[in-house]
């Protein structure tokens, strides 16, 4: 295809207009045609569109009409302005997007966005990967009418025993509950449910799962909820007079030497940037200098 337009395919985060990157909020602002997902991502998003720009709610578009308005507006060189929610890279059915783009040699570009999970760990106040309760996080869904790829049924993810975050589930909370209780799980496991996380009707359900599923039932909630599972999410593990010990990290602990401080040290000078090498909890020390050459007299 011969055009000059190019196709960016946007995160808008999960709900707060606020929470587009500064380059979304660019990009949206000077597209010339806007395609957005007006089931998941709020009228306010498109509303930035610039006077005379083009604008489709996709939640009515089959893929084939979705592509056909965005090669149109792409052969006649305008920027299309593909927007969808949380994070295109997590269940953002974006793949057979860039086939499409890739086989018609369009130009095109991913903008990332805040992933409800994470914007529903930011209302939690909570740390997903605390040191020694969990450090892996699993990022899955529930099986439904789109079976899972073998070994990913969420007992067999289960068993990690790390911390859950469920998409597209919430429906099957029941189910969720006992597979995860069969797998191992205790009863008294901390489970929150973020509904509409971002949203002006944004709502918070914690429990365990012993009785999360009830709470989800009790409340109504039947979609866009993001559920998460694991002691990470346990609110007591912010109670500084808990008598539950909590490890912490390594990272700006006065007794411990990274690259940028040796412990003892009593400066936290530059530590943000160690996190770069030593997010694992690892020692890391600089590279020894290079020997300066013998001199050859020649000087």
């Amino acid at each position: 295809m011969n055009n000059h337009g190019k196709v960016y395919i946007i995160g808008a985060g999960p709900g707060d207009p606020e929470l587009l990157t500064l380059k979304a909020k660019r990009i949206i602002d000077d597209a010339d045609v806007i395609i957005y997902a007006d089931s998941l991502v709020p009228a306010e998003i498109a509303g930035f569109a610039k006077p005379g720009a083009q604008v489709y709610g996709s939640k009515e578009m089959a893929l084939p009409e979705i592509m056909e308005v965005t090669l149109r507006a792409v052969s006649e060189g305008k920027t299309v302005a593909r927007i969808q929610s949380g994070d295109p890279a997590l269940y953002g059915a974006t793949l057979e997007q860039m086939r499409i783009l890739e086989r018609e040699q369009v130009d095109y570009e991913i903008i990332p966005g805040v992933s409800a999970v994470f914007a529903a760990a930011a209302v939690l106040k909570a740390e997903l990967t605390v040191p020694e309760v969990s450090q892996t996080v699993i990022m899955t869904r529930a099986e439904g009418r789109v079976p899972m790829p073998e070994g990913e049924a969420l007992v067999d993810l289960a068993r990690h025993h790390s911390t859950l975050a469920i998409f597209l589930s919430v429906t099957r909370m029941f189910r969720i509950a006992n597979q995860l209780l069969e797998a191992g799980y205790r009863a008294d496991t901390p489970v929150a449910v973020a509904y509409r996380v971002g949203w002006p009707d944004e709502k918070i359900i914690r429990g365990t799962l012993a009785d999360i599923a009830e709470k989800v039932r009790e409340a109504k909630i039947t979609l866009q909820a993001l559920i998460i599972v694991g002691k990470a999410v346990d609110p007591e593990l912010l109670n500084p007079d808990s008598e539950e010990q909590v490890a912490v990290s390594h990272l700006y602990s006065d007794e411990y030497t990274h690259l940028y401080r040796r412990a003892g040290q009593g400066s936290h000078a530059d530590a943000d940037r160690a996190d770069l090498y030593d997010a694992g909890g690892y020692e890391i020390h600089p590279e020894p200098a290079a020997p300066t050459p013998a001199s050859t007299g020649d000087d």
